[in-house]
């Protein structure tokens, strides 16, 4: 009953700020239907294929409601400080994520991430300019520990060299594959020791993973 109610909140929630999302569910939902009716009366029986039918219009419409209320959650913190570590601390899989390893007084700042790709550096910052001196330096430091391990630099942002906040998730797990899993934790664990912010991490915006099932 208490997740049956958490949906119809995220749904009205989501609804109220995103008009795509009803078409776009309705639409996927009678799509399902109509694929499994016309199965029912050109295959049969229909009694086996409309049950299945409704399962499968329920899922996706399950589906809908999970990343649209992914993309609103998203749209709702990008450009606050902080913004890309909720993302990185919202990714599964075999990531390892210490925020703000360095930050600056203009609340720049740079996260480690450590999964199969091996290190990667996230940056967030209102300057580009500003944020890739910074992440200039901090890799070159991170890389005297990680050995032969690829560090990856990248930038969040909407210029040409950079990941937009919508796409950051993404774009990690289309890196590469350099690492296995059982070596994330003690590479991640070395790096983490590295960390050099003086300044403490601002509260920035959380990001909750959706329930399995809605995934």
């Amino acid at each position: 009953m208490k997740q049956i109610k958490q949906l119809i909140a995220t749904f009205n929630v989501v609804r109220a700020n995103d008009p795509k999302m009803v078409p776009i569910m309705v639409g996927g939902v009678l799509a399902a239907l109509l694929v499994f009716l016309l199965l029912g009366l050109f295959v049969g029986p229909l009694w086996l294929w409309l049950p299945l039918g409704i399962l499968v219009a329920v899922l996706v419409a399950a589906i809908v409601l999970g990343r649209r209320a992914q993309s609103y959650q998203l749209a709702s913190i990008e450009g606050q400080p902080g913004a890309a570590a909720a993302v990185l601390q919202s990714m599964r899989g075999a990531w390892e994520v210490t925020p703000a390893i360095s930050v600056n007084r203009r609340q720049d700042m740079i996260h480690l991430a450590v999964g199969p790709p091996g290190v990667v550096l996230v940056g967030e910052g209102d300057s580009p300019a500003r944020l890739k001196q910074m992440m200039a330096k901090e890799r070159r430091r991170i890389e005297r520990a990680a050995g032969d391990t690829t560090v990856t630099p990248v930038l969040v942002g909407h210029g040409n060299d950079q990941v937009e906040l919508q796409r950051l998730t993404v774009h990690l797990t289309k890196l590469k594959r350099e690492i296995k899993s059982k070596e994330v934790g003690p590479l991640h664990r070395k790096l983490e020791a590295l960390k050099s912010t003086d300044l403490p991490m601002p509260k920035g915006p959380q990001m909750r993973r959706a329930p399995k099932k809605y995934r």
